[in-house]
């Protein structure tokens, strides 16, 4: 059976709640892999929850169907304060990226407490804004940033990655909406060692299954790239949602 679309890979997924410092409860899902430990793990951070964005925006969806069984990886998903999803709503409302530092917290204390391996952030347009803005205050290996608009981050906030040693990914697409590869070039200037994946054709929602396939690639090439090249058919086990 082919890989595409809303296919669901076998994988122990639960469904999740956490709680943040100014006491807003989130609801999530955390997939992991079946009959054996993670190697590492993904937390996802959605787009802007205004424009659409949400747990299950397809990338992000995608990611938690496929990458336990693909690529070994716990994929962490959950919607920020105001964020309504299949899963249900998160409390609290939108706060344009100031709370949801909150929020951010929250989800690496519960990945903290559960001891789940070798987090990166991985962050979608609004998403990219939380994890330049906030991920390097937590215990990650690196931030991968999809389509980031750089519009709530500042220069300062960019900047401030320049001295970490941890990995700071970015995947352009070539017609983004918001951050086209030679201005990203540009905007990561002050961060010489981040990552700058141009991606010819690709566009800031990434629609289509070979973007898809591309994105999650870049995902597992930095993450557990001894996991490359992800298979592209499954023989038995998966089902449609």
């Amino acid at each position: 059976m082919e890989i595409r679309g809303p296919l669901l890979l076998p994988a122990d997924r639960r469904e999740i709640e956490f709680t943040t410092a100014d006491g807003v409860t989130l609801v999530g899902e955390l997939a992991l892999p079946l009959e054996r430990p993670p190697v590492a793990t993904l937390v996802t951070l959605h787009p802007l929850p205004t424009a659409g964005g949400f747990m299950d925006s397809h990338i992000l969806r995608k990611a938690a169907a496929r990458l336990p069984a693909l690529a070994s990886l716990a994929v962490l998903r959950f919607n920020t304060r105001g964020t309504s999803s299949s899963r249900g709503t998160s409390e609290g409302a939108f706060d344009g990226g100031d709370a949801e530092r909150f929020d951010v917290a929250a989800a690496m204390e519960f990945v903290s407490s559960n001891k789940l391996p070798n987090p990166w952030l991985v962050g979608w347009s609004f998403g990219t804004e939380l994890a330049l803005k906030y991920g390097r205050s937590f215990d990650v290996k690196g931030a991968i940033l999809l389509s980031p608009p750089l519009h709530r981050t500042s220069a300062d906030e960019v900047a401030a990655w320049r001295d970490d040693t941890r990995r700071l990914i970015a995947v352009i697409p070539e017609f983004d909406d918001y951050l086209r590869p030679e201005e990203a070039v540009v905007r990561f200037a002050s961060v010489p060692d981040a990552t700058i994946i141009p991606v010819d054709g690709g566009k800031h929602l990434w629609v289509g299954e070979t973007q898809t396939r591309l994105v999650l690639n870049e995902i597992v090439a930095a993450v557990n790239p001894s996991a490359l090249p992800l298979e592209t058919s499954w023989d038995d086990d998966a089902t449609l949602p």
